[in-house]
C-alpha cells in the first residue's frame, strides 16, 4: 500500500507522494486521457442529439454500475488482504467465491432492469432515444461484477498491476470498437441514437476483454498458492456479513454523486421540454441554434387538438401519451419537442465532457492521498499526515486553478477547436460558466479524500446530499424560466461544488489536527491563474483579430476554422508560459511538495528551489 514516510532523525529520504499507489494513479491517468480521445471525436461522430443520448444512458449505467460495484471492490480487498497477512489462504478463497456470486447477482438484477426496462428509463430521463444505448450497456453490468471481484482479490494480494492493466484495456477496446462502430453506423445513414447505441457497445466490449485477461491472470496466477494452506475458513453468512458491512457505507457514498447526476439531467431536460411547450416565448433564446419549424408545427397541430378551454400544458400532454391509444398528435409534439431537447442538452453534454477532464486528472492525487496520509496516521506520525495533505491542497490548486480560469476565458474558443458538430455559440458559454465550477469540484475531490483518510468517512457523503439537494433546487428554478433555459444548469454546478467545497474546508479546519494553512493553499494560486486568465484573454482577441481577415466564400470558413484553432493554442502557450514563470516569481511551490512526487528532488533543482 502506498504510504508516506516522514524525515528520519538521521535525514532520510522521504519516500514519493504517491508511494506503493503509483501503479493504480498512473493506470487511472492513463484511462482518463484516453476517455478524453474517445468523447472528444465520439462527440464530432454522432453530434448535438446522440451525445445527449449516449449520456442519458451512460447516467443510467453510471448509477447502476456504482450500486453493484462500488463498495464491494474495497471489501473483498480489505478482507482478502487481512485473511492473506495471516496465512489463510482457504479464507481468501472463500471470500473471493462469495463476493463473485454476489458481484454476479447484483449485475444480474441490474441486466434485467437495464435491458427489459429500458423504455421506462430512458422515459424517465425524458429522452426516449436513449433506450438503445441502455439495452447495449446492459450486459456491461454483469462483466463489470465479475471484474470488480477479481480486481478486489488482485489489490488484496497487494498487486496493483491487474487492475490497471484491465482497466487500459477496458479504455482501448471502448475507444477503438466504440468509434468504429458509431462511425460506421452513420455512414450507413443510420439515426445519431442508434450511432449513440453503437459507441456504447464498444463499452461492453471493453468490460467483456477485460474480463477475459482477467480471469486468465486468476487462473495462471492468482489462486495458486490457495492449495497449500490447511486453515478453516469462516462460515459464508459471517464473511458475507463482512463484505456488507464495509461495503454498504461505501457504495451508499459513491452512489450519491451518479444518483444526483440523473436526478438532475432529468430534471434540466424535463424543464427544457415543458418551457418549450409551455412558454413558446422561450425559444427566442435559442434564436440561430434550433429550427423550430417541427416543433412550431406539431404545437399547433396538437393544440388544435385539444377541447375547448383546456391548456395545452405538458401535464395535459402526459396524460394523453400516457392513454392507451396516444392521439398521433400527441405523439408528434412529443417527438418534436424531445428533439428539440436533446440538440439543447447534447450542447450542454459536449461542453460538460471538456468540464470533465480537469476533475479526472484529480484521481491521480486522490488515488494516492488516502493511503499517503492513513499510513501516516497508522504510524502516529501527525505531522507527516499533515504535510501530505497540506501538499496534496497545494498541488490540486495549482492544477485546478488555471484549468479552471482557462476554461472560463476560452469556452468558447475552446469548444470551436473540439468539436464541429456543436454549435460553439450555445456550448461555450456554457462551457466558460462550469468553468468557475471546475475549481470547486476539483479542490472538493481532494479535500474528501483528505477526510476520508482520517477515518471521517460519513462526513463528505452528507457534505454532498447538501450540495446535490442545492444542485436540484437551482436547476429545477433557473432552468424552467423563460429567459433562462439551458443556461442556467451550469449554475447549479458552481452553487453545488462551491457549497460542498465550503463545508469540506470548515470541517477540516474544525476536526483534523495539524490541519495545512489554507490561505496559502489558494491564494498564490488564484492571483497567478487570475494574470493568466487575462494574458489568455488578450493574446486570442489580438491573434483572433489578425487570422480572421480573409477572403469571402468557402475558404474563409475553414480559414475561420484553422484561425481559431492557431489564436487559440497561441493563447494557451502564452498562458502556461505566463502561468508557470508566476508560479516560480511567486514560490507557490516548495521543495517539499516537490520531494513528495516521482523525481521530484531533480525538478527542485532544475526549478532552484
Amino acid at each position: 500500500m502506498a504510504r508516506y514516510d516522514a524525515p528520519s532523525r538521521g535525514g532520510g529520504k522521504q519516500n514519493t507522494f504517491f508511494g506503493g499507489a503509483a501503479i493504480l494513479a498512473v493506470g487511472i491517468l492513463v484511462v482518463k486521457l484516453i476517455g478524453m480521445f474517445y468523447k472528444i471525436p465520439l462527440t464530432n461522430i454522432i453530434g448535438e442529439q446522440g451525445t445527449a443520448d449516449f449520456n442519458n444512458a451512460y447516467y443510467i449505467y453510471s448509477v447502476l454500475l456504482t450500486i453493484s460495484t462500488a463498495g464491494l471492490p474495497v471489501a473483498v480487498s480489505k478482507l482478502v488482504s487481512e485473511a492473506n497477512a495471516l496465512g489463510r489462504r482457504n479464507q481468501v478463497k472463500r471470500t473471493f467465491q462469495l463476493s463473485l456470486l454476489l458481484f454476479l447477482g447484483l449485475g444480474l438484477i441490474s441486466f434485467l432492469a437495464m435491458y427489459f426496462k429500458a423504455d421506462a428509463l430512458a422515459g424517465m430521463m425524458n429522452d426516449d432515444k436513449a433506450a438503445a444505448g441502455i439495452r447495449a450497456l446492459a450486459p456491461a453490468v454483469i462483466c463489470v461484477g465479475c471484474l470488480a471481484a477479481l480486481r478486489g482479490y488482485s489489490q488484496g494480494h497487494n498487486d496493483m498491476a491487474p487492475t490497471s492493466i484491465s482497466q487500459i484495456i477496458e479504455a482501448l477496446c471502448k475507444l477503438i470498437v466504440g468509434l468504429a462502430l458509431a462511425r460506421w453506423l452513420i455512414k450507413a445513414g443510420h439515426g445519431a441514437d442508434v450511432a449513440a447505441a453503437g459507441a456504447i457497445t464498444g463499452v461492453t466490449v471493453g468490460t467483456m476483454v477485460a474480463l477475459v485477461y482477467m480471469v486468465l491472470n486468476y487462473t495462471f496466477r492468482g489462486h495458486r498458492s490457495d492449495r497449500l494452506s490447511q486453515d478453516i475458513p469462516d462460515d459464508s453468512r459471517t464473511i458475507l456479513m463482512d463484505i456488507l458491512r464495509i461495503a454498504i457505507p461505501i457504495t451508499l457514498s459513491s452512489s450519491m454523486v451518479g444518483i444526483v447526476t440523473v436526478i438532475d439531467s432529468s430534471l434540466v431536460q424535463g424543464q427544457i421540454q415543458r418551457t418549450l411547450l409551455e412558454d413558446p416565448e422561450s425559444w427566442k433564446l435559442y434564436t440561430g441554434f434550433v429550427d423550430f419549424t417541427a416543433l412550431e408545427e406539431a404545437l399547433s397541430a396538437w393544440t388544435a387538438s385539444l377541447p375547448a378551454g383546456a391548456s395545452a400544458t405538458m401535464a395535459a400532454l402526459t396524460a394523453q401519451i400516457e392513454q392507451a391509444a396516444p392521439p398521433e398528435a400527441a405523439l408528434a409534439l412529443k417527438e418534436a419537442v424531445q428533439s428539440v431537447s436533446r440538440t439543447l442538452y447534447g450542447n450542454y453534454s459536449g461542453a460538460l465532457n471538456i468540464y470533465n477532464l480537469p476533475t479526472s486528472l484529480m484521481a491521480a492525487v486522490t488515488a494516492a492521498v488516502i493511503p499517503a496520509v492513513s499510513g501516516a496516521l497508522a504510524r502516529r506520525d501527525r505531522r507527516g499526515a499533515a504535510k501530505v495533505a497540506g501538499s496534496a491542497m497545494r498541488i490540486s490548486a495549482l492544477v485546478a486553478f488555471p484549468m479552471g480560469v482557462g476554461l472560463f476565458v476560452l469556452g468558447t474558443p475552446i469548444i470551436r477547436l473540439l468539436f464541429t458538430k456543436l454549435n460553439a455559440d450555445l456550448a461555450g458559454p456554457l462551457l466558460s460558466t462550469l468553468g468557475l465550477a471546475t475549481v470547486f469540484v476539483c479542490m472538493m475531490l481532494v479535500c474528501n479524500s483528505i477526510l476520508q483518510a482520517h477515518g471521517f468517512v460519513s462526513l463528505p457523503v452528507l457534505v454532498m446530499i447538501g450540495g446535490g439537494a442545492l444542485k436540484i433546487f437551482t436547476n429545477y428554478n433557473l432552468v424552467g424560466r423563460s429567459s433562462v433555459g439551458i443556461y442556467g444548469a451550469p449554475t447549479g454546478n458552481i452553487l453545488c461544488f462551491g457549497l460542498c467545497l465550503a463545508l469540506d474546508l470548515f470541517l477540516i479546519t474544525r476536526v483534523i489536527p495539524n490541519r495545512p494553512p489554507l490561505l496559502p493553499v489558494f491564494l498564490k494560486p488564484l492571483a497567478a491563474s487570475v494574470l493568466m486568465g487575462g494574458a489568455a484573454w488578450a493574446v486570442y482577441g489580438l491573434a483572433a483579430k489578425v487570422l480572421s481577415r480573409v477572403p469571402e466564400g468557402e475558404t474563409a470558413a475553414v480559414l475561420s476554422r484553422t484561425g481559431n484553432a492557431l489564436a487559440t493554442l497561441l493563447a494557451i502557450g502564452v498562458a502556461a508560459a505566463v502561468y508557470g514563470a508566476l508560479i516560480l516569481a511567486l514560490r507557490a511551490i516548495s521543495r517539499d511538495d516537490l520531494a513528495l512526487m516521482p523525481k521530484g528532488d531533480k525538478i527542485a533543482k532544475l526549478l532552484r528551489l
